[in-house]
């Protein structure tokens, strides 16, 4: 969930995680091994996003020239992942939809993971100050763990809404999990 550095070196061991978790997918077919996998993916997935959504997309807004636009993109993609995630959460591990839906996971994150490290990355990197920077990973880790773990597509996706909702919705979220046993495999 946190792995130190600078808001890209974080981002970037979440992507790296996020494909590791890709690759123990692809070898499975079905069954409540998957299923505990998904819910896995689907956790970091979650808290990734919202801390994307909280800290580093305001500072592409900020930092950036045209970074409104680039902003808005890559919360557009996060949009249709989260509705990808709703549906993998509704969906059983013996489903024949399964699989496809996690293809259609798998696309469109590393889409959206390859865009961000050779596009934004880059500009966000030449654009701050190495403390900006360190300051940014701080923030972001800090929100990773108070984040919600499940997909909320109708939850506000930028500031201050986001920020304010986030914490009680990973409260709950958190709750839930503790009692059904999501995510400890």
């Amino acid at each position: 969930m946190g792995h130190g550095g600078n808001v890209l070196e974080e981002l970037m061991a979440d992507h790296r995680e996020v494909e590791e978790f890709f690759g123990r997918i692809e070898a499975m077919t079905r069954g409540q091994e998957l299923r505990d996998l998904v819910d896995e993916v689907t956790i970091e997935l979650v808290r990734h996003s919202v801390a994307e959504e909280e800290y580093l997309y305001p500072a592409v807004r900020e930092y950036i020239d045209g970074g409104d636009r680039l902003a808005d993109k890559e919360i557009a993609d996060h949009g249709r992942v989260e509705k990808l995630l709703k549906q993998l959460e509704k969906t059983g591990a013996d489903d024949s939809q399964m699989m496809l839906l996690l293809q259609q996971l798998m696309d469109e994150v590393t889409a959206h993971v390859q865009d961000e490290e050779d596009n934004l990355f880059p500009m966000l990197r030449q654009a701050c100050s190495p403390e900006v920077l360190d300051d940014l990973g701080d923030k972001v880790r800090r929100a990773k763990a108070i984040a919600p773990t499940r997909p909320h597509p109708s939850a506000p996706d930028t500031p201050p809404a986001n920020k304010l909702l986030a914490p009680g919705v990973g409260l709950v979220d958190r709750a839930r999990d503790l009692i059904t046993g999501r995510g400890r495999s």
